[in-house]
């Protein structure tokens, strides 16, 4: 966890308890106190200028919690340091706000925390919860920390009696608000007949231990008599604070003094006493740092020393024991820093989510094994009721066979009886049939004959439809010298025409010039008579035209007659053939063998 999700958690329960109605926003006035105090606590330089400016009045109404977070993260979380300001000032302001308006202790006096108590619960409480919004407790975390609490009061939690409770809460809530833990916690039903000093020395032990990362010495529970819970070993089991007195050898005077000694995973500070008030110095502790054990000397018994890169310091324990605990505290925060870690709670935080996320994904994969079961059992049975279903359907098809095998049997015996009557039935037509077939086999000698005959008309009809075409084929050419006269023609009656309109034009114009043009009059009659000569030319050559089309006209006539008495001799042939259809087929067959032909030469004709 960040300092950012550290901070944010807190600011949140501050944020919900300015909103009074529960709408989820504040209003401006109140986020601007709470902006401006959070600047004082985070030891932040105000700005007074942003402030106004986030918050001007030109926007009426209140604002959301993501309508402040924007300002939040620019003005206040990026600006942040980590170490420059005190945390447990920070988390005191946001509990006050909280707290005034949520947390309701016994009115009477009677709850088991105080207030400050509770100051300290909440904070372990932030520090456990997940990382989303409501924040909550998972009952596994909840465990934890009531484990440590008692653990550090030497009494043994009652985890059947919290299993009891956890179920009481209501279905779907998948873990306790900070409200509801610390109701729990002021029930007494997890601390009766403990004192609440003594209460007050153990959650001020957890909250050194995991909030101010003070570190405890790992020890086995059979230390304290308990006997081990069942389920998986925790990683750390914490018995002692490694905090305490130690003498300690200066460096310039070489003298022996005793100080208050506080490791925490990153420094080992020391201090005129036990109330911290006086801090006397600290050494730095990284992964070049080391801890060894001394032989005893200058009257100084279990003596050890915490070597740096710059300097080694000299310390006594009042015993071997202690002298154990401290080396292995300061290994174990020595190995952290090796690894790079700076909290080992926040290490083991993670470890338990993670072992956490791994139980709640076995459980799905056991529930969806299950369910997988339950629905291959549901398969299976429901696969039975249709085999059963399938067993009745098929003693009713083998009945319903048994039926149809006889019916269809006796169809069998019915259709043969049918077949034989058709078989004698059909060998007496097939007799008459053999019969009728050799007059067939005489009638198609007889047709074979006859096409025979029809082929040969057929070829002498095609040479007279061939010169009918080629008669057809002359009168066109004929027709078309002829046409080609007619037009020589027409365009020298035309020039004729305009000559002898010119003519007029000029006896018009020249009859007061008639002496001057007389001759050209000549001129203009000799090329009239010129032209006469040659209307007169072609006159002729059309009456020369005329006789070859009516040459060739004869020739067609001629033709026609030869076609019409090959027709006549082809249905003289013909016409004999009578009845039997197959020769009746036969002779409609060279028929429509020679219809084409006969299209042929009508179009021709045509």
């Amino acid at each position: 966890m960040d300092l950012r999700a550290e901070l944010l958690k807190s600011i949140w329960y501050a944020f919900t308890a300015l909103d009074v109605e529960k709408s989820g926003k504040v209003s401006k006035s109140q986020l601007k106190v709470l902006s401006h105090n959070l600047y004082t606590v985070l030891c932040i330089p105000h700005d007074p200028v942003a402030l106004e400016e986030h918050f001007r009045d030109d926007d009426d109404g209140p604002v959301s919690s993501q309508g402040y977070m924007p300002y939040l993260n620019k003005y206040i979380l990026d600006k942040v340091e980590e170490g420059a300001f005190v945390k447990e000032n920070f988390d005191e302001l946001c509990w006050t706000l909280t707290a005034k308006k949520n947390y309701r202790p016994d009115r009477n006096g009677n709850s088991i925390v105080s207030h400050q108590d509770a100051f300290k619960l909440w904070c372990l409480f932030n520090f456990l919860s997940e990382d989303r919004y409501p924040l909550v407790m998972v009952p596994d975390e909840v465990e934890y920390l009531l484990k440590k609490i008692c653990t550090a009061m030497n009494v043994e939690l009652n985890s059947c009696e919290l299993d009891d409770y956890l179920s009481q809460e209501p279905q779907g809530q998948v873990g306790l608000t900070v409200w509801q833990f610390l109701d729990m916690v002021n029930s007494g039903r997890f601390l009766r007949g403990i004192e609440q000093e003594a209460i007050s020395m153990a959650v001020e032990e957890v909250y050194q231990e995991v909030i101010e990362d003070v570190l405890k010495q790992a020890r086995s529970p059979h230390v304290l008599g308990h006997k081990p819970c069942p389920g998986p070993t925790p990683v750390l089991i914490s018995v002692s604070w490694v905090q305490g007195y130690l003498w300690k050898r200066g460096q310039l005077r070489r003298n022996w003094s005793e100080r208050w000694f506080m490791l925490k995973p990153s420094v080992l500070s020391y201090y005129m006493s036990e109330e911290r008030k006086e801090k006397k110095g600290s050494i730095v502790l990284d992964k070049h740092c080391c801890v060894e054990v001394l032989p005893d000397r200058d009257g100084k018994r279990c003596m050890f020393c915490v070597k740096t890169s710059s300097r080694t310091y000299e310390m006594s324990a009042s015993d071997t024991r202690q002298r154990q605990e401290w080396t292995l505290a300061i290994q174990t925060a020595i190995r952290l820093q090796a690894e790079g870690k700076k909290s080992l709670h926040k290490d083991l935080k993670q470890k338990r989510r993670e072992q956490r996320e791994q139980r709640e994904q076995r459980k799905a994969a056991k529930e969806e094994e299950t369910q997988r079961l339950k629905q291959l059992q549901e398969e299976k049975e429901r696969k039975l009721q249709e085999l059963e279903l399938l067993k009745e359907a098929q003693r009713q098809a083998e009945i319903l066979l048994q039926e149809e095998e006889q019916r269809r049997r006796q169809q069998h015996e019915e259709m043969q009886r049918t077949l034989e009557i058709q078989l004698r039935e059909a060998e007496q037509a097939r007799a008459s049939m053999q019969a009728e077939m050799v007059l067939k086999e005489a009638e198609a000698e007889r047709q074979r004959k006859r096409i025979l005959e029809l082929e040969a008309m057929q070829k002498r009809l095609q040479e007279a439809l061939q010169q009918e075409v080629k008669a057809r084929q002359d009168e066109e050419a004929v027709r078309y010298a002829q046409a080609r006269l007619l037009a020589e023609e027409e365009e020298k009656l035309k020039q004729l025409m305009k000559l002898k309109e010119e003519q007029e034009e000029y006896i018009i114009k020249t009859q007061r010039e008639k002496q001057v043009l007389k001759q050209e009059m000549e001129n203009k009659n000799k090329c009239l008579e010129e032209a006469q000569k040659q209307l007169e030319e072609v006159r002729v050559n059309r009456q020369r035209v005329d006789q070859d089309v009516m040459a060739a006209q004869r020739k067609l006539r001629q033709a026609s007659t030869n076609v019409k008495h090959w027709n006549v001799q082809m249905n003289r042939l013909m016409h004999p053939i009578g009845p039997g259809d197959k020769r009746t087929n036969m002779s409609g067959g060279v028929f429509a063998g020679y219809q084409p032909l006969l299209s042929q030469r009508d179009s021709s004709l045509k």
